[in-house]
This record gives C-alpha cells, sequence and structure tokens, in this order.
C-alpha cells in the first residue's frame, strides 16, 4: 500500500512535471509579450509529458462529475470548495500555467469574446506561484479582471491532478454542466471559436 509520504512524494513530482513540461513556451515569463503573438504554426505545436513516475500512469479520463476540491482564492486567500460553486450555468476549469503560451492565448481569447460568456462560470486553476498567477488576467485577458463570473483559484495540494484529471497538456478545459456532470473537456490549445462554443453550450 502507497504510505502517505510515498503519496505526496507523487503529487509532488507530477506537479513539478506539469510545471516543466506542459507547454513548449521555452519557459517564457509571463507578461514577457504584452500582446499573443505566436503564429499558428507554433500556437498548434503541443508538448506531451513525460511520466515521471513510472506505475503510476496519467489518468485516462477525467472525472465525469466535479468532485470534491478545495482551492483557495488567489486575490483574498480564502478556501473554494465544490459546496461554492453556483447552482446555475456551466463551470469551466482551466488548469493553466502563467508562463505558457498556449494558456496565454486561450485566456486573450475568452477575455476577447466575454459578452458571450456572462452566464458561464470560469476558473482559472493553477499549481503554480501565486505571484506569477496574480497578472496573468491583467496582462493576457484584462477583459475578465474583477468579473463575478470568474475566479483564480490557487491549487495549494494539486487536488486538480488528484481529483479531476492529470491532463497531457496545458491549457487543460473541463466544461461542467448546472447539474455537476462532464460535458466537454481538451488539453491544449483550440481555435478561438471552438472554445467560446464549447464553453456556452
Amino acid at each position: 500500500m502507497m504510505t502517505k509520504m510515498n503519496f505526496h512524494c507523487r503529487l509532488v513530482a507530477v506537479a513539478l512535471m506539469l510545471s516543466a513540461f506542459a507547454c513548449g513556451n521555452s519557459g517564457r515569463p509571463a507578461g514577457a509579450d504584452k500582446q499573443p503573438s505566436a503564429s499558428t504554426a507554433e500556437r498548434q505545436e503541443t508538448t506531451q509529458f513525460h511520466d515521471p513516475v513510472p506505475h503510476q500512469p496519467t489518468t485516462a479520463q477525467p472525472a465525469q462529475v466535479i468532485p470534491e476540491f478545495t482551492f483557495y482564492i488567489l486575490r483574498s486567500g480564502i478556501r473554494f470548495t465544490k459546496q461554492d460553486l453556483p447552482k446555475n450555468g456551466n463551470k469551466a476549469f482551466i488548469l493553466f500555467d502563467p508562463t505558457c503560451g498556449h494558456c496565454q492565448h486561450e485566456a486573450h481569447d475568452i477575455g476577447k469574446h466575454y459578452g458571450e460568456l456572462k452566464d458561464v462560470n470560469i476558473y482559472f486553476v493553477s499549481m503554480n506561484d501565486p505571484g506569477l498567477m496574480s497578472t496573468f488576467l491583467e496582462t493576457w485577458a484584462k477583459p475578465l479582471v474583477d468579473k463575478p463570473n470568474v475566479e483564480m483559484l490557487y491549487d495549494r495540494n494539486a487536488d486538480f491532478i488528484n481529483r479531476f484529471h492529470i491532463p497531457s497538456q496545458y491549457p487543460a478545459t473541463y466544461v461542467y454542466g448546472p447539474d455537476g456532470r462532464l460535458k466537454t473537456s481538451w488539453n491544449g490549445e483550440r481555435p478561438a471559436r471552438a472554445v467560446i462554443d464549447a464553453l456556452k453550450n
């Protein structure tokens, strides 16, 4: 049986793996470019994860129902759990890395089309440094800043990869309906129109 220490080590290893290999942007810091500028060809490149823990393969399927979780609201540090989710509207969880170019582009596209998404609850979730997270929306998706249906959540204990899914690429997007059941999910970047339609339908 896996001990608590071994389990914790596995979570740390997976978190480090996600940070290191999730996005092919050469580790460029968030805010290095003030406007998304990658070419279409560059944006379509993806970096697959390498499993750092033998005998512990990535989860094949995402959670079909929103699982129990504990994240922390970035701006206040207050705990945010499944019980805090609103009852109405789709709930979109986006696991991201603030330095990932693909994540920056998806956030930019969502911000650009925010007018279509006012009824969708959008949660940007990251295990990365809260300092990097704090400037992400301001830099890449300013129209989403301070919107009542958009929240930036810090995943302090790697609950996402433990309970929702271990994705193959960033950004990893999971859309659940008002009933809490999974409607659709994808890993990596998609065209803006496909993202917007998936979030709101």
